[in-house]
């Protein structure tokens, strides 16, 4: 279990601070992660990756000179948010525009994407790309809906290289897809991994088996089979590999190659492991370029590894093998390699210029007592998804990483704050939610964190700020919620995410309040079909996020969003609604 930690709530926060301390001749941090110590002194493309905190050295530990320019670091198994994206975007921004890499998670595209349109708005060349290397995770047919898991490694470095080389923004691009298309990774866990500060790990194993096909963030295997010896699992995992080879390089005879350990694999077994992965692929015929045998992208203290194989040609040969410095990372003499010259833009792009802010909207009338139900409301809900942290973090364990709990509560903390000082301002409803939804969308990162904060930022976006809202104004703001929720998501009824709970809620709530129904005994009602709703979870097959490879462990256990928008909302109804 993770047993060195000061608060778990910042435990990522205090990682990089000593990170830093620790590699000053590298990286330095910055609000949202790290970038390099010093920026190259010719115009590069920045390749940053990112993801959550709890696999180092990735991401963090590759940002150097060779290798990334930067790291978006999230809370533990958590997207950053793309405010911190964004923040590290315009640190390590060097004239090049930016590339986000990371892997093929809900709440990683949705905030890198976000930060990569805002960064672009404002005249920096910024695009995104994610990793989908798990084989486990889809079938063939389904490549796009792989999961990124070790193997994002490999694409990182042959991108960072391209980047280092001189290649412009569409050329690092297309050396991440050649890469990610030849690249294919299987990995196995024996025990799960443990938060900082829960006591129980978020998956177990049965004795004597080991969890086929695991996610990095702490998601438990896609199934179960007997642990026997290094080399049985040495077949596996090689034979796995080779069934997938890539049609685009049925000639190539040269592979990058990875045994990567995650957290608790000790370096002798992975060794063990190696040799007879290594007999085995000479077997097939393939040429091993350089391998990594060692912890490249760890689950914290999970005990298992992984195999990733990237089937090379000539330049991505070339860029796998291309020095690089960086606190975790070592290859080759910089001093070697030439770097040419790219062309600069005449002066590096500045800030979009904010629109002349005007004085903050206050509220007038009866329009004071709004913004004061809409921090009480804030408070229900900051007391309890504190009560419930535990619980509905175990129910996102079942499929999941197990930190739905945590993010719910770091987001709702910082949305309360942000609510308290707008109210003390004297903020109207609107501008008071929209602080509350930035400063939850910030904080929380991950999927939840982004779709709660479009939510109240859109709910509050119609509120008068001179009188008591109308029933159909309530109605309205719970629609454009809805709706700003799912476009941002991509979710639709059905998909086993919180608007399972979220749609029933605004059906029942606009048709009762639209009948001339009571708006507090219309949301009563109303938040008691999304209590029976989420419940019904249970019984959906996930098609969306971390738990749609894991749908059929998923089976009997409640959405996590969904049972936590629900608790929120019940915890309203002694407000009024």
């Amino acid at each position: 279990m993770t047993r060195l930690f000061n608060d778990p709530a910042t435990f990522a926060e205090d990682m990089v601070a000593g990170f830093a301390a620790a590699h000053p001749e590298h990286i330095r941090a910055v609000h949202g992660g790290v970038v390099r110590a010093r920026k190259s002194p010719q115009a590069k493309v920045a390749v940053l990756t990112g993801g959550g905190s709890g696999h180092y050295p990735a991401f963090c530990g590759v940002v150097g000179d060779g290798f990334a320019d930067g790291s978006v670091i999230g809370n533990v198994f958590t997207s950053p948010s793309a405010a911190q994206a964004y923040s590290v975007g315009r640190e390590a921004e060097n004239g090049g525009g930016v590339l986000f890499m990371f892997g093929n998670y809900a709440g990683d595209v949705m905030n890198f994407g976000q930060a990569a349109q805002r960064l672009t708005s404002e005249g920096v060349p910024a695009r995104t790309f994610a990793v989908t290397d798990d084989i486990a995770s889809a079938p063939r047919e389904d490549l796009a809906k792989r999961r990124g898991i070790a193997g994002g490694f490999t694409v990182y470095k042959t991108a960072s290289a391209a980047a280092e080389e001189g290649a412009d923004l569409d050329g690092v691009v297309r050396i991440a897809e050649r890469t990610n298309a030849r690249t294919r990774t299987l990995g196995v866990a024996f025990a799960g991994c443990t938060l900082p500060g829960q006591r129980e790990p978020l998956f177990t194993v049965p004795e004597g088996k080991l969890g086929l096909g695991l996610g990095i963030h702490g998601e438990p295997g896609v199934s179960e089979s007997e642990l026997t010896s290094a080399a049985d699992l040495a077949r596996t995992l090689v034979e796995g590999l080779l069934a997938e080879r890539p049609e685009e390089a049925r000639e190539d005879r040269r592979v990058a190659v990875i045994l990567n350990g995650l957290g608790s694999t000790k370096y002798e077994e992975l060794y063990v492991l190696w040799g007879t992965v290594a007999r085995l692929l000479a077997d097939a015929g393939l040429e091993l370029v350089r391998p990594e045998v060692g912890e490249l992208v760890t689950s914290l203290d999970m005990a298992g590894c992984s195999l990733t194989l990237t089937w090379l040609d000539e330049e991505l040969e070339r860029l796998w093998l291309a020095p690089a410095d960086t606190p975790a990372f070592r290859r080759g003499q910089l001093a070697d390699a030439p770097r040419p010259v790219v062309a600069a833009r005449d002066s590096a792009p500045e800030p979009r210029a904010a629109a002349a802010s005007s004085p903050l909207e206050t509220a007038t009338g009866a329009a004071a007592g709004t913004s004061a139900t809409a921090v009480r409301a804030l408070r229900a809900a900051h007391t309890v998804l504190h009560e419930q942290e535990e619980a509905l973090g175990r129910l996102d364990a079942v499929a999941g990483d197990g930190d739905h709990g945590r993010g719910m509560c770091k987001g709702v903390d910082a949305a309360l704050a942000a609510a308290e000082k707008a109210h003390a301002d004297g903020a109207a409803p609107a501008p008071l939610l929209a602080a509350a939804g930035d400063a939850w969308a910030a904080e929380a990162g991950g999927t939840s964190g982004a779709l709660w904060g479009a939510g109240l930022r859109a709910l509050g976006a119609g509120l008068p700020a001179d009188r008591a809202p109308e029933p159909a104004e309530w109605a309205a703001g719970a629609r454009a919620a809805r709706d700003a929720v799912t476009a941002l998501g991509k979710a639709e009824p059905g998909d086993k995410t919180l608007v399972d709970a979220l749609d029933p809620f605004v059906t029942a709530f606009t048709r009762r309040t639209g009948a001339g129904e009571e708006p507090a005994a219309a949301f009563a009602a109303a938040a008691e079909e999304a209590r029976t709703a989420a419940e019904a979870t249970a019984e959906l097959r996930p098609r969306l996020g971390r738990a749609r490879p894991l749908a059929e462990r998923s089976i009997g256990t409640p959405d996590p969003g969904a049972t936590s928008l629900a608790l929120v909302l019940n915890a309203l109804i002694p407000l009024g609604g």
